[in-house]
């Protein structure tokens, strides 16, 4: 007779992870991997390299996380809801655990065990998760990793909103346009993460006892770990970031299957899940443009009104420079009496927009050399103030004149 393991599928927002169980409910397996959006496409290619392993197994499966709903359902595999799958986990493994806090990509969760068990759960935002963390290290200009090192080294915290990847970048950017430390920016982003658990989740109820922290974000970045524990002033011995804790959901999902599900040949799942058939629920529109023909002419009707280009190499005469300095972006402009386009740039500020005008300007020059004469120049947006007075620009206007 063949073996038969226990698999637990758990498809996140952002990533696969997969867990096999021995018969000892022992983990002999585990996956996790960003799936980029390829939930279909990552789940297949785990499910493959199982099953290529595990050629003469069986499986009891189940299938949980935000993205798994779906999927079982158009595969028909056996599905349960994550934070009961958590709490099935937490009881086998670490049963005098008195609160649970789980960040995923894009859902954040707390379990509260003693005093009460009240379970809750943020997934209409990423705003405290994994996405709004790569969103912040992304407008910095850095890796993930980065930003968690560079979170090590902070002397400072400033307070950065984390409810919404939007309001947290209008508290940053100025931090960065007014030269302060990245390390302190990276540490701030993290407590902000810290700030939006406690306060959007707990919602007053205090967080103590033995505390178990689960979820990649927690997982892989010290920074935020150090966050949490210093917040909630957490002894050692009571904070507890498990060795599977990547894992745990799809760990807890595999115990569910073990005790509710058949045994089944994962080639069968495979075939499943690569025929599931998308949602009837999608709404779709009606395409822009029903031929080719069709598009060719709508091209050519707007290219009739396309900015006029000129050559920087070979003109000879006056232009006109134009900066707007944004409180993200910094775009400049060349351009010639009848108005044609000589140069043009358009960059991330990275908090250093004056050194990136400069450099432009530089370039300009060097293209220019003395065949051009730059008579007028004007700025407009966030820093126009800034460039103004930084680099001798004659007139600043509001972004909305500009426009």
């Amino acid at each position: 007779m063949s073996k038969v393991y226990s698999l637990g599928i758990d498809v996140g927002s952002t990533t696969v992870k997969t867990v096999i169980l021995d018969e000892g409910e022992n983990i002999i397996r585990s996956r996790y991997q960003r799936h980029f959006s390829k939930v279909r496409e990552t789940v297949t290619e785990q499910l493959t390299e199982i099953a290529d392993e595990y050629s003469d197994c069986e499986f009891r499966l189940a299938v949980t996380g935000s993205a798994g709903l779906g999927l079982a359902n158009a595969s028909g595999l056996p599905f349960v809801q994550e934070v009961f799958g958590a709490f099935i986990a937490v009881k086998n493994s670490y049963p005098d655990a008195d609160v649970v806090i789980e960040l995923g990509g894009e859902d954040a969760k707390i379990i509260f065990l003693t005093g009460g068990v009240e379970q809750r759960m943020n997934g209409s935002c990423a705003g405290g998760t994994g996405a709004f963390i790569d969103q912040m290290a992304t407008l910095l200009g850095i890796t993930v990793d980065e930003l968690d090192r560079l979170a090590l080294s902070a002397e400072k915290i400033y307070p950065i909103a984390s409810r919404c990847g939007v309001f947290a970048k209008s508290d940053i950017q100025p931090l960065l346009n007014q030269g302060a430390k990245r390390e302190d920016i990276a540490a701030s982003i993290f407590q902000a993460v810290v700030d939006q658990t406690v306060s959007g989740l707990a919602q007053g109820r205090t967080i103590e006892g033995k505390v178990l922290f689960l979820g990649g974000p927690l997982s892989f970045q010290k920074g935020l770990r150090k966050a949490f524990v210093d917040t909630l002033k957490l002894p050692d011995e009571n904070a507890i970031f498990p060795e599977n804790a990547p894992c745990f959901m799809a760990f807890g999902c595999a115990l569910h299957a073990k005790e509710t599900s058949e045994p089944i040949n994962l080639d069968e799942v495979i075939e499943k899940v690569k025929n599931a058939k998308a949602s009837d629920d999608i709404v779709t529109g009606q395409p822009l443009f029903t031929t080719k023909e069709d598009y060719d002419k709508f091209v050519e009707r707007h290219r009739q009104f396309d900015l006029k280009y000129a050559d920087i190499n070979t003109y000879e005469g006056e232009a006109y420079l134009g900066i707007d300095a944004g409180s993200t972006t910094t775009k400049l402009v060349l351009i010639t009496p009848k108005g044609e386009l000589l140069y043009q740039h358009y960059c991330s500020s990275m908090g250093r927009p004056l050194d990136i005008i400069s450099a432009k300007l530089k370039e300009i020059y060097s293209l220019a050399g003395d065949k051009i004469k730059i008579v007028s120049s004007a700025v407009t947006g966030y820093l126009e103030e800034l460039i103004k007075a930084g680099l001798g620009i004659e007139s600043g206007f509001v972004e909305m004149v500009a426009h």
